[in-house]
């Protein structure tokens, strides 16, 4: 015969429930401070104050002061104000000086912007000449692209340099994109766009918030369903994948280029090598550089990029390569520095924009 032994539960269910606002405290951090004119030292309320590819953001107070709170992980926080040069700091959870950031804005060099405008020919029906090779290269030409309205086309500027063969696209303001396929607002502040047509390489560099969109339920589960597409294989889900620890169970493989030939690639048996893997305070860190090759090969690709790139219809996994002159430093929200020394090439390449996730975003 089983015996049952029934106790009091009461006192530790209290210890419980206590415990878990501290849990879930642990999965946040808080970053507060104010912003001023670096003349005057007086504090500028109205400063944007938010941290690119999140959907977190706010306005400074009165007194020149914000605060915001994120989940864990890395960030550029920017701050911008009409007339300033816009500021970028990194942000992290293990920052010791996230409740005292002070951030002096100074004034805009006007002579110098005046110059580089006068000095190029700005196309004047730039946007009949260049709109829509602006916005493939810019938004992407992948089915989501379809569903994205750029709100603000009077705000794009387009200069041409015959000599250097390269187009140069400005904005007059941040750029509004309604993508009706993720359901999120971004508004992009976007710092140049330059397409060289001797290479035939498009690079952009800006700062997007996200915002998402209020929609009815029918609305709620499209979305759901697209942002786990775009976000299945993608390079956020990579590089969480490879903070994990957890590439093979998420269906990547990793190949390494010969340092001599850009097109023989090796498989990186083992992508936490110590040699090049290390984990410090929390953070990964991959001591890298050159050319990695990543296929995913838990989904097929997209029928539209295999007809654009003349590829087989039948090609049976995504084929993506990065270039990165120096190593990563990855946090665990799939953040990772520096990007601008990483370039994306292949199947990321492609899908640009329409794409794009926020850092905040996390898969069911």
């Amino acid at each position: 015969m089983t015996r049952y032994i029934i106790r009091p539960f009461f006192g530790s269910l209290l210890i419980l429930l206590f415990s878990l606002p501290a849990l879930t405290q642990e999965k946040y951090f808080s970053v507060s401070g104010f912003v001023t004119d670096a003349k005057t030292g007086q504090a500028l309320a109205g400063a944007s104050v938010f941290c690119q590819n999140t959907t977190t953001g706010t306005i400074s107070k009165s007194d020149g002061s914000f605060s915001l709170r994120l989940p864990n992980g890395g960030y550029d926080m920017v701050v911008s104000y009409t007339g300033y040069e816009t500021q970028m700091i990194r942000i992290g959870k293990g920052n010791k000086d996230n409740d005292s950031l002070h951030i002096i804005m100074k004034e805009e060099d006007k002579s110098m912007s005046e110059v580089v405008v006068a000095g190029s020919a700005e196309v004047a029906d730039g946007w009949d000449k260049y709109g829509k090779f602006f916005l493939d290269n810019f938004i992407g030409t992948t089915p989501n692209a379809a569903e994205c309205t750029l709100e603000n086309k009077d705000a794009v500027k387009f200069y041409f340099y015959k000599k250097r063969n390269k187009l140069r696209v400005k904005a007059t303001d941040a750029l509004v994109i309604t993508n009706n396929a993720l359901g999120y607002k971004i508004k992009y502040q976007l710092d140049s766009f330059v397409y060289d047509y001797n290479t035939n390489i498009s690079s952009y560099t800006g700062y997007p918030l996200f915002e998402a969109l209020q929609g009815n339920a029918e609305q709620q589960a499209k979305w759901k369903e697209n942002r786990l597409d775009s976000y299945t294989g993608s390079r956020l889900h990579f590089v969480r994948s490879w903070y994990d620890s957890t590439l093979k169970e998420e269906g990547f493989v990793l190949e390494w280029a010969d340092s001599n030939n850009k097109n023989k690639f090796t498989t990186l048996k083992d992508p936490y090598d110590g040699k090049f893997y290390g984990v410090n305070s929390g953070d990964v860190e991959i001591s890298l550089s050159g050319r990695l090759r990543i296929s995913y090969t838990n989904q097929v690709p997209d029928p539209q990029y295999l007809t654009e790139h003349h590829f087989p219809l039948n090609t049976a996994v995504e084929i993506s390569a990065i270039d990165m002159s120096d190593g990563i430093t990855i946090e665990e929200n799939g953040y990772f520095y520096d990007q601008a020394d990483v370039t994306n090439l292949g199947y990321w390449a492609w899908k640009k924009l329409a794409e794009l996730l926020p850092y905040d975003y996390l898969p069911d």
